[in-house]
């Protein structure tokens, strides 16, 4: 009988200590669901999955980084860089400086409508290509996870270890970073460089513009002239009227419009240049630890719980 008492009790404990360690096995990257009947225990009504950032509805922030983009770009080129003197001595670097912003301007635009347009979701899920047909809706009220040993209840597919439900494009993304407001759609591994690439690109184009427009206002204060050496201002009669969108298509603009914009488009420019170069020192910062934003939230949260524990 004791023999019989100690066996059990070893197989208990091996139960037990087994259980514990399955716990920190790689593959249970997500808490699978409990006592569940059906896929629907899972979910509110059923919706459509999102295909990537077009799909609508379109978010806030994508339309207000489309038309700051706009306006910077109309802004940019059509009224500060047309100014800058034409007959400088240092005109081969005036030039490569426009050419460089230029790039820039068109390389963050490519980068950027890449990003929204490429569907991240996982292999699997792109497999299955499923669109069409509503999918039960991840309800957190319910559950906190829906993928367990690589597999998600709610896609019905093995997905890779780095994998992750996301519960506003209600479906499972590759190697997911995060879930971007300002591309209506998730960075994963699918899109995260064309992201990082348009968030770079921002940052030096936003940056080589403010040069460029407080060159001007600073030059409107001490040496308008310089200004207004583009062949169009011949015509001109009175310093109080300016030229924009010059060469192709003159059109006059007060003084005090030139000056107006100038400040109001800094100041928007230099905030956006504020948010946007945290943002790209926050992602090589990432790199440099080679973690996700995903990962990086999940470690703050680890050690909080843990010092809210001590």
């Amino acid at each position: 009988i004791l023999v019989s008492v100690r066996v059990g009790s070893c197989l208990i404990v091996a139960l037990i200590l087994n259980k514990e360690m399955s716990c920190y096995d790689r593959r249970l990257r997500r808490t699978g669901p409990e006592q569940l009947n059906s896929r629907n225990d899972l979910v509110s009504p059923p919706q459509h999955s999102r295909v990537n950032g077009w799909s609508l509805p379109l978010h806030t922030f994508q339309v207000v980084a489309l038309l700051f983009y706009t306006y910077l770009a109309i802004v940019g080129f059509g009224i500060y860089i047309p100014l800058l003197p034409h007959g400088w001595k240092y005109a081969a670097y005036a030039v490569s400086f426009i050419l460089v912003i230029g790039v820039l301007f068109a390389h963050h635009l490519v980068a950027y409508i890449v990003a929204i347009t490429i569907d991240p979701a996982d292999q699997n899920v792109l497999a299955k290509k499923n669109y069409c047909s509503p999918m039960p809706v991840f309800d957190r009220s319910k559950h906190k996870h829906v993928i367990q040993n690589q597999h998600c209840y709610l896609c019905e597919v093995d997905v890779g270890p780095k994998a992750k439900h996301c519960s506003a494009c209600n479906k499972c993304i590759a190697d997911f970073d995060h879930h971007c407001k300002w591309l209506n759609n998730c960075v994963g591994g699918r899109n995260y460089w064309f992201f990082f690439n348009a968030v770079a690109s921002a940052v030096l184009g936003v940056f080589l513009l403010i040069l460029v427009i407080l060159y001007v206002f600073i030059q409107y204060f001490v040496n308008p002239a310089e200004l207004r050496t583009a062949p169009q201002f011949e015509r001109v009669n009175g310093n109080n009227t300016w030229l924009a969108f010059l060469p192709l298509a003159p059109a006059d603009i007060t003084a005090a419009g030139i000056v107006a914009i100038a400040v109001i488009t800094m100041l928007l420019g230099t905030a956006s240049l504020l948010l946007l170069g945290h943002l790209l020192l926050f992602h090589l910062y990432l790199l440099g630890k080679k973690l996700s934003t995903f990962d990086y939230i999940t470690e703050q949260r680890r050690m909080k719980n843990t010092r809210d524990l001590e």
